[in-house]
């Protein structure tokens, strides 16, 4: 296997563009740009792949042929409704087939080059479109790349495929498409379903007949922060990923965990994202041979947040972590400055925050986050042959 890294890039990426959103594609061009600035790109090892649009082969592994049709169809028709669409989570965007399509291509290709030992990480920043369901568009998402990647990899032969989803939001449409898979775990770390959408990632949320055991929840309380989220993904993370025995690690990468993030509520800094990269490479490493494929997602505080932390995930999927305390170039200050005038833009790599943490105890007084915890534990640990009282497991 190549020791290769893979970042799946092109401009047209840019093209999923819905206008007077929220997820705003500047978000993606200014991360390429940062890394490109920091040297992270130019790096020994480093390989850019130009993404194709997945076909309708590839897209109806997960999603509806008439839903396809729909997406074609809907830029044509001012009248349109229908399938999730033309809603204002949603809206209805020329081009919307071919741009979702190739982001879906986008992240089979990094799957693809992960599996097939051409690299042992593959990124597609532009992807992580984690919402979208079989035959319904949903959550700012038309087509969901990265079930369309675990499915690829199935086909392609892999067994155990390990999907792990640190958005503030459930990571829903790829828990659904896979509930009733045993060959798929799907791990989402989100603010409660209590507090946000899309309202599901609860711990009883376990997976389907055949299947118990490979869906994973852990819903945290508004306000959280790093202490207490690397607190709940060390309980959890990793031992389920243990237990399942993964030969391919998939990430969904969100960023709008971020303290300034508009549309949630809990209060992560980019240090404690870095940290949680760091950790997401460290499992591939360990369980899966260095196999990993990682993807964007949400992230809505475009200038100040999202493309330092996706700079950092790139840094640390292509070689050596970042210095936190990096400066940002001039050059791409000018460029951020440029793109969203009036936002601040930031000077450095890091919050300067400490991310670090007490893990997990069974004893002791518990806290909002330590009684999450006990929950997801006692519900699904034991049907993965895991002790929920054992700080060990």
């Amino acid at each position: 296997m190549s020791d290769d890294t893979v970042v799946v890039w092109d401009e047209s990426l840019l093209a999923y563009d819905m206008g007077e959103h929220p997820l705003d594609p500047v978000r993606v061009e200014l991360t390429v740009a940062l890394a490109r600035e920091l040297g992270i790109l130019d790096r020994p090892g480093v390989r850019l792949v130009k993404p194709e649009p997945a076909d309708d082969a590839l897209l109806t592994r997960v999603h509806d042929p008439a839903y396809l049709a729909a997406v074609r169809a809907a830029p044509r028709d001012p009248l349109f409704a229908g399938y999730g669409l033309g809603t204002s989570d949603n809206p209805v965007f020329d081009g919307m087939h071919e741009s979702s399509a190739l982001i879906a291509g986008a992240t089979v290709a990094a799957a693809e080059a992960v599996w097939r030992g051409d690299a042992r990480r593959a990124v597609n920043v532009a992807g992580g479109l984690h919402h979208a369901m079989p035959a319904r568009a949903s959550g700012f998402c038309v087509y969901n790349d990265p079930a369309v990647a675990i499915a690829r990899l199935l086909d392609l032969g892999a067994e155990r495929i390990a999907y792990v989803d640190v958005d503030v939001h459930h990571g829903d449409g790829v828990q659904q498409i896979f509930w009733d898979d045993p060959r798929v775990l799907t791990v989402s770390v989100h603010e409660t379903p209590l507090a946000l959408f899309p309202g599901t990632g609860f711990p009883d949320e376990t997976g389907g007949p055949g299947a118990q055991g490979t869906a994973v929840n852990m819903p945290l309380p508004p306000g959280v922060d790093d202490t207490g989220w690397q607190r709940a993904f060390h309980a959890i993370v990793p031992s389920v990923l243990r237990a399942f025995r993964p030969q391919v690690l998939v990430s969904q990468c969100g960023a709008d965990g971020h303290r300034l993030d508009p549309l949630a509520d809990l209060n992560l800094t980019v240090d404690g994202q870095r940290a949680t990269y760091v950790a997401l490479r460290a499992l591939a490493d360990e369980l899966c041979d260095g196999r990993w494929v990682a993807t964007g997602g949400g992230g809505y505080a475009l200038v100040e947040v999202v493309p330092r932390a996706w700079t950092h995930l790139l840094a640390v999927a292509t070689g050596t972590p970042l210095d936190p305390a990096t400066l940002t170039p001039p050059a791409w200050r000018a460029l951020a400055a440029a793109r969203r005038p009036g936002r601040e833009v930031p000077l450095r790599m890091t919050d300067d925050a400490d991310p670090s943490f007490e893990p997990w105890q069974p004893t002791g007084e518990p806290n909002a986050v330590d009684r999450a915890i006990a929950a997801t534990r006692k519900t699904v640990f034991p049907l993965l042959g895991l002790d929920p009282y054992d700080p060990r497991d």
